[in-house]
């Protein structure tokens, strides 16, 4: 029963990223990359500093001064500017699709940084993984399209932030690395709307679809942490690629988007390649607990 409340709350949780995509693309329209962030940053440091003072926690710590935090905000800053001008200047569906790989990039950054057992057969599903990244973006071809060069900066930004997560003290909770990661934008987009021209007054509509982002992006988060902590890690993750459905499904209604043969087959293949990745990884702390008991 909790591995299905777990899936559960994973679909959540994509859907819920997968709108706030849709509401931020849809504000920078009208309102700047930057001062988009800006305000999103704002929103969501607010709402983590409640959720993280109704757990009685305090927001900021001396473990919130550790050089793996300081990691963690860069990669935060990389992949958050850089998927959001993906998102104001490529397709919905595209970005979301070359998003899907982070988890693949994840693995390969733990094997290089962490030393993490990968197999030949991981190393493969990794290099076939790339390829469908490859496939989506189309270098070779005349539908390429520079901007999605942005979104693989964003997917590695991403990656690199929840490798230094793995890395961050055990004390913090996920509340206050919320906090610390929505608190980081502030700065970033208010440098970046000064850098790319300045900024705009948002009208009512372009505030409103900020702020129901920000609010649908905590509510997404607080899913995702409830979902990786219900039932088993190994079933609840592979929902995470619902997050890819959603993307095409509002692309194609919102914007008006329609993915090509070459972007759903890239899409496919990432999507195959990580779930062959984590059940690769399932089966290796399964076997790792065995031995642990017969040791026992």
């Amino acid at each position: 029963m909790d591995n299905i409340r777990g899936s559960i709350w994973m679909v959540l949780a994509m859907l819920g990223f997968a709108i706030e995509d849709t509401l931020l693309k849809t504000a920078t329209i009208s309102v700047p990359v930057g001062q988009t962030l800006m305000l999103f940053g704002i929103g969501g440091t607010f709402g983590f500093l409640l959720l993280t003072w109704r757990r009685g926690e305090r927001a900021f710590t001396p473990e919130a001064l550790k050089a793996t935090l300081y990691t963690r905000a860069i990669f935060e800053i990389t992949g958050r500017l850089f998927f959001l001008l993906s998102l104001a200047l490529n397709t919905l569906s595209s970005t979301s699709a070359i998003l899907q790989a982070t988890p693949i990039t994840v693995t390969l950054g733990a094997a290089v940084l962490f030393g993490e057992r990968v197999n030949w057969q991981r190393w493969l599903a990794i290099l076939i993984g790339f390829i469908g990244v490859l496939m989506i973006i189309q270098p070779s071809s005349e539908s390429f399209q520079v901007t999605s060069i942005l979104a693989i900066i964003g997917m590695i930004g991403f990656a690199g932030r929840d490798l230094a997560t793995r890395a961050a003290p055990p004390a913090l909770s996920n509340m206050q690395l919320g906090v610390y990661g929505f608190a980081v934008l502030i700065p970033t987009g208010a440098a970046y709307s000064f850098w790319s021209g300045g900024f705009v007054w948002p009208d009512l509509f372009s505030g409103l679809v900020i702020a129901a982002g920000t609010l649908v992006g905590i509510g997404a988060y607080y899913s995702l942490t409830v979902a990786m902590r219900t039932g088993l890690v190994s079933v609840v993750t592979p929902f995470r690629y619902s997050r890819l459905l959603f993307g095409l499904l509002l692309g194609f209604l919102i914007f008006d988007e329609t993915a090509d043969a070459m972007t759903l087959a890239g899409s496919a293949i990432i999507v195959l390649s990580g779930l062959y990745i984590l059940a690769g990884h399932s089966r290796l702390k399964a076997q790792a607990s065995k031995g642990l008991r017969e040791r026992a």
